[in-house]
């Protein structure tokens, strides 16, 4: 029970042994006295509550903030001692807020919960009590037997114990894991391998023991015991004997395997970050002007209070005639009544602190949020998937971001390789209509057949199909013992087939070979059969020399139908084209270049033949060098060498790696946005570099420096050291930086502050290789170095989880690789190009937004707090209100609340379509302008002008001269009942309202209907308001100090001509000051303001994000009267339906470089509807 109350709570014991001992299917040993140990139960937690625990740790994260701590000091300051306003005052707002909040934060969580739920209760078979039974996926237990089916996901991590194959093997992909979409092979036991069905696995006696759960994905060191006809047989266990939980199963019918590591401590989600509160750069403004305004409530306490007892040192204000002390008052010590007047103007003040900012906050970011998942542009018709928002509280920081940190493979790219190119002895071919066709020529043969190639062509492409590691899977009832292996290849269809390589270039290649007529069909043993034009051929496949990335190649050795030997090679040209003495090198070597130059991932093609006695030497050296029990791999490198040489060339391929679309576009205009962007990749360092120049990441005129396979401390220092002074040799040239893994590693653990030199010296950085602990490590990095940068990270995979929560804002693509990134994200995309509007539409509309709605309300409540501080002086600091304690209550919870709030949630400075096609106005909006201190400044400054013009406008206008408040029928004997503290304060209270609410409206840009009706709507509700609470008698009511008085103070002419003087002085400089500026120093913004009406017709609509959810048009009245007035838009027309969108008018056809910012000027913007 203890156990269970502690995993509730978030707490879980640690673990007692550095090993673990795992009995398969749990059976235990029954002599002796065996305590068996407790490992996690499988559910996988990315909620951040649970019901146990959600009040406390709420109401602590709560209270974390200064605004809600600061007003439960208040609440109970006002409960344990005499103050001049009610409890209710500070507890009911108090209340509103952390109701509201906490509703919002556990509907959020309950989300996470439902997504956990799914996972959690996903079917899973297990084998159990000597039959096969389907259970949830939470309930399945270290030492279980789990049978898993083809292309399903991995529940656990599982140590294979046998498979559908006799000898045991596997294919799986871990593209969620590590961002590889190649195949990977899996082993089992040999013991084991023989127990494919589950009454063998019942019958199974095996005991693993292993490391502890370790977050590294490529490393397990364990043993496994199996006991056969009374004797052990110890067997190691390694990585290729793990299977990884968000693994699939791939070409392979069904495996089993035994639960070694579940739940939490599962490989997958020990790389999860602890998932920690983000809290926006806005938040921790608030919290400093908070603490600004603190101080500021401080001083006037802390004035007010010595004030009064220097009023009161004389003996005629100490002790007046009408308010004589008690026994006990005059008896009580002079330090606890200090302390009592002190607190007592604290509560008086209080509400300079605007607690309702919290909850107006949570609001805007909770209703404005919807915005996203509305936006017509971020919905994908393919998937039909549009974006989501699984936190609300971060929606202003995508205004703000300086970094973007993406992931490679299914985020920039759509994991598609497509073969585009190849040269075949000097000349260029392309694929047309499944046919070879030299460049130059067209595909249309007179006859319609198809061209037979011949010679090196044939070659080449026997090459192609022959020398790789594809696998291959045939959607056909399984061969029965004895049938020939090969036999499905008479009724040859290439429906029925499907290809699995160890990298994506291979399969590419192998389906190009099979189109243009040479097909491979598969490899049984040592035999590997292809159809060359409907001929069949077998090669028996005598060595393969495996791909390493110091060789950067790979071959295989064949025995042709005809007895002779054939080495097939293909590689980078850089590994094959030193080595080859025959063929068209240099034509060769000029086609690869062209073909980088397009993007294209390359790879060339060689051959060597050999003599039967040549043979027998090669195959001498490879089994010499493979059996070798010292030096092995030296040896082997030294073997391979002496084969790969004196090759033949035959040519080279070009394969595109299909971009998502408008990738190019999108990293273009983040980089004029002044973002910089790095992507992070698990991938080859050759295949990492091919799409970042592809995509523009790169430039094809940048230069790139290279930090890679880094072996020692001093090595990396001094490879450093060279970087930054080429760096500040040259400051023409755009740097990009690529390094890997391994060395990022050295980088960061002795000289990071170095390595951060050079890399925000370059225009673009390429991680590749890398863990994906390691990619949150490098966030980490860049946002604790001393600027302190907004980061964002973006990706599609399980691998990218630990990067998406440690950035201040995480992005989840929906892509094809589970949903792991999306259910830990802050948002969720179904493309990478949708991007570029998230940030620099919603972003900076989310941005300006709540900046002002800050600034505001700090504004409108030094309004309504100082005039309460300054009548303490002609009231002899009584401590006595201003204001009624219902217009105490009310004035930030009705009366000024909804404005700014309509404000925070439709307000756009600048249309839509501008923002998009002027990345650089997102520059304007960068680290954190719109709240620097300047701002602050001005604001505060307004807030005590204004309410002294209040004061004392109203002092001046209607205290001295009693003939203004007059209305003719009134006598000077009756002033103190006409104009006491309750009129006055009422006037001032009246002219605050309308000032500060059309204060807002003068900072209003995009009026809709609802602007317009909460704005006059919350002047006239506080003028009805006002006249039903003084003009009816509430029973209900203990005193009602404003009865009449507010009936009595309309009914005066002067009132209302003081009201408007008081409103236009307050106002009118602000009104030059804004004309002013836009006239004769107007910004990049207010620039883009006079352009938008013309370009994107901002009359018309709110364009997508005001479309409705179900995409009617947002077009208010007045907008469609002026549209139809000056003819600028077809009133009849549902423009928000309009397909069309900005677009600059290059072909997709040209070479486009991203870095030749006049391509950007080649041709004006085209104007859209909205």
């Amino acid at each position: 029970m203890l156990r269970w109350i502690r995993q509730q709570l978030g707490f879980d014991p640690p673990h007692q042994s550095d090993t673990r001992t795992v009995y398969v299917a749990n059976r235990f040993p029954q002599h002796g006295h065996y305590i068996p140990q407790r490992f996690a139960d499988n559910r996988i937690i990315s909620s951040k509550y649970t019901i146990w625990n959600f009040v406390p740790k709420n109401l602590f994260e709560q209270f974390r903030r200064i605004a809600n701590f600061y007003f439960l000091i208040i609440f109970l300051v006002q409960l344990m001692i005499d103050t001049p306003t009610s409890p209710v005052t500070s507890g009911l707002p108090l209340f509103f807020v952390i109701t509201v909040t906490a509703i919002k934060q556990g509907y959020e969580d309950w989300l996470r919960h439902k997504a956990d739920n799914e996972v959690n209760g996903a079917p899973v078979f297990v084998v159990r009590s000597g039959s096969l039974v389907q259970t949830r996926s939470k309930n399945i237990r270290v030492g279980d037997i789990v049978r898993v089916a083809k292309d399903e996901t991995f529940p656990v991590d599982l140590v294979l114990l046998s498979s559908d194959r006799a000898d045991g093997t596997c294919h799986i992909t871990t593209a969620s894991l590590d961002g590889e979409t190649n195949l990977k092979t899996h082993y089992s036991v040999a013991e084991t391998a023989e127990c494919q069905s589950v009454t063998r696995l019942e019958s199974l006696q095996a005991v693993v023991e292993c490391q502890q759960p370790d977050a590294d994905l490529y490393r397990f060191v364990g043993r496994m015991t199996v006991t056969q006809h009374g004797e052990e047989i110890v067997r190691p266990l390694g990585p290729e004997n793990l299977l990884l939980r968000g693994a699939r199963l791939k070409n392979t019918k069904e495996i089993f395997g035994v639960a070694i590591y579940t739940g939490m401590e599962s490989k997958m989600a020990l790389n999860y970050k602890c998932k920690s509160q983000k809290r926006s750069a806005v938040e921790k403004s608030m919290n400093t002007f908070l603490i600004i305004y603190l101080g500021i409530l401080l001083f006037e306490a802390i004035l007010s209070t010595i004030l009064k007892y220097a009023w009161q040192a004389e003996e005629e204000w100490d002790e007046p005639f009408y308010n004589r002390k008690t026994e006990q008052e005059r008896n009580s010590s002079p330090i606890l009544k200090f302390i009592s007047d002190f607190l007592a103007f604290l509560v008086l003040y209080n509400f300079i602190i605007p607690i309702s900012l919290y909850v107006t906050v949570e609001m805007q970011k909770f209703l404005g949020s919807f915005f996203i998942g509305w936006d017509l542009d971020l919905y994908h018709e393919e998937s039909d998937q549009k974006a989501q928002v699984n936190t609300s509280d971060l929606n202003e920081e995508l205004g703000q971001v300086e970094y973007v940190f993406t992931d490679k493979t299914g985020t920039l790219t759509e994991n598609e390789m497509h073969f585009r190119e190849c040269s075949i002895n000097g000349t260029k071919y392309r694929e047309v209509n499944g046919k070879l066709v030299p460049e130059g020529m067209t595909d249309d043969a007179p006859d319609g057949s198809t061209p037979q190639l011949i010679g090196d062509e044939l070659l080449f492409l026997k090459a192609v199909s022959l020398c790789h590691t594809v696998q291959i899977s045939y959607d056909q009832p399984d061969l029965v013992g004895g049938g020939d292996p090969f036999s499905h290849a008479n009724g040859f269809s290439s429906s029925h087939m499907e290809y699995y390589a160890s990298s994506p270039d291979e399969k590419a290649l192998v389906e190009a070979a099979k189109r243009i007529g040479v097909a491979f069909l598969g490899t049984s043993g040592d035999t590997m059969e292809i159809k060359t034009f409907g001929k069949s051929e077998r090669y028996k496949l005598l060595h393969v020399l495996e791909f390493d990335a110091n060789r950067r190649r790979m071959s295989v050795i064949l025995q042709t139908p005809s007895g002779g030997y054939v080495l097939f090679t293909k590689g980078a040209e850089s590994a094959i084209l030193p080595f080859a003495t025959g063929g068209e090198i240099e034509k060769t070597r000029l086609h690869v270049d062209e073909f980088a130059l397009k993007g294209l991932r390359t790879l060339v093609i060689a051959c060597r033949h050999f003599s039967p006695e040549e043979y027998i030497e090669v195959d001498r050296h490879l089994n010499a060098a493979r059996t070798a029990l010292q030096q092995r791999e030296e040896r082997l490198q030294e073997a391979f060498g002496y084969i790969e040489r004196d090759l033949q060339l035959l040519g080279a391929t070009g394969v595109e790696d299909k971009l998502q679309d408008k990738v190019q576009e999108t990293i273009e205009a983040l980089r004029l946005a002044g973002i910089k962007v790095w992507v992070l990749t698990g991938d080859k360092h050759e295949t990492a570099v091919s799409v970042s120049l592809s995509c523009g990441h790169f430039h094809r005129t940048m230069n790139i420096l290279e930090l890679l396979q880094q072996r020692s401390d001093n090595e990396c220092a001094e490879q450093l050291r060279i970087l930054a002074r080429r760096i500040k040799e040259d400051h023409v040239i755009q740097h990009g930086l690529v390094v890997d893994g391994a060395s990022l590693s050295l980088a960061l653990r002795e000289h990071e502050k170095l390595f951060m030199e050079v890399c925000k010296n370059c225009s673009a950085v390429l991680c590749c290789r890398m863990a994906p602990l390691q990619k949150a490590k490098v966030v980490r990095l860049l946002k604790t170095s001393p600027e302190k940068p907004i980061t964002l990270a973006i990706g599609d995979g399980a691998n990218d989880v630990s990067m998406i929560q440690e950035a201040h804002v995480g992005i989840g693509i929906m892509g094809k690789e589970g949903r792991q990134a999306v259910r830990n994200s802050d948002y969720a995309i179904a493309r990478f190009k949708f991007l570029a509007k998230l940030l620099l539409v919603h972003g900076h509309f989310y941005y300006i937004r709540i900046a002002t709605l800050v600034q505001y309300f700090f504004y409108k409540n030094v309004c309504f707090i100082t005039p309460q501080f300054l009548y303490q002086f002609f009231c002899l600091f009584s401590q006595q209100t201003l204001y009624d304690s219902v217009y105490l209550t009310l004035y930030n919870i009705c009366f000024t609340s909804l404005p700014i709030l309509v404000y925070s949630l439709f307000e756009q400075l600048v249309h839509p379509h501008v923002l998009q096609n002027k990345p650089g106005l997102y520059r304007d909006i960068s680290k954190n302008s719109l709240l620097s201190f300047r701002t602050f400044l001005y604001w505060t400054l307004l807030g005590f002008c204004h309410a002294f013009i209040f004061f004392f406008g109203s002092y001046i206008l209607m205290g001295e001269d009693t003939t203004l408040m007059g209305n003719g029928q009134i006598l000077r004997a009756n002033r103190q009942l006409m104009f006491g503290n309750w009129t006055f304060g009422t006037l001032v209270f009246t002219v605050m309202v309308i000032t500060v609410t059309l204060k807002l409206a003068l900072e209003t840009h995009f009026w809709t209907w609802m602007n317009h009706f909460v704005t006059w709507g919350s002047i006239a509700f506080y003028f009805i308001f006002s006249l039903f609470y003084g003009g009816i008698i509430w029973p209900f009511l203990h005193t009602q100090d404003m009865y009449f008085v507010f009936v009595q103070l309309l009914s005066s002419g002067s009132a209302w001509f003081a009201i408007i003087i008081i409103v236009i002085t307050c106002l009118f400089p602000d009104v030059v000051k804004k004309v002013f500026y836009r006239h004769l120093l107007p910004t990049s913004t207010q620039k883009s303001q006079s352009l938008s009406a013309p370009q994107a017709q901002a009359l018309s609509c709110v364009e997508s994000l005001c479309c409705y959810q179900h995409g009617q048009s947002g077009c208010s009245r007045l907008a469609r009267l002026l549209e139809q007035i000056t003819g600028q838009c077809q009133a009849s027309t549902n423009h928000c339906h309009s397909s069309s969108r900005s677009n600059r008018s290059w072909s997709d056809t040209e070479n486009f470089y991203s870095n030749d910012r006049s391509i950007l000027t080649l041709s004006p913007i085209e104007a859209t509807h909205c």
